[in-house]
């Protein structure tokens, strides 16, 4: 295993990126983050640009207004990236679903690793999807 790989393993760098609904995801993805659960006893680290992401957390339903900037995100993060769905509109559409303005659940746009349900998910659900993202890491 070379440095790069190790350092990837250890200390993952995660995006958050929200893509529209309730933002009740977003709050707990957010709550997840902080020192009450410490995410970053896993190495993982919030990061405001996918250009130094290994891990795109998508919350929301895609809408159509988005579809093309998330495409474009997920192209920006490196090789290997790891997608993780939060919430139940990021994994089925949940609500939004049949709107006409919503291009569908992320798996309709990028490929998604992880999917993490509830409407919105315990932040120690999301804290689990993030380990389970880390661990797909090569």
């Amino acid at each position: 295993m070379n440095l790069s790989t190790w350092a990837r393993k250890k200390s993952p760098w995660i995006m958050h990126f929200p893509c529209g609904g309730c933002n009740g995801c977003d709050i707990e993805v957010v709550a997840a983050l902080t020192p009450l659960y410490d995410a970053e006893r896993f190495g993982a680290l919030l990061k405001g640009t996918p250009r130094h992401a290994d891990i795109l957390l998508v919350t929301g339903v895609v809408t159509l207004q988005i579809k093309d900037r998330l495409r474009r995100v997920y192209e920006q993060v490196p090789d290997p990236k790891i997608v993780v769905a939060v919430g139940n509109c990021a994994v089925s559409g949940d609500v939004f679903d049949g709107s006409y303005a919503v291009a569908g659940p992320v798996d309709k746009v990028i490929p998604v690793d992880v999917y993490v349900a509830g409407c919105p998910p315990k932040p120690e659900a999301i804290l689990s999807a993030v380990v389970k993202a880390i661990e797909k890491l090569p």
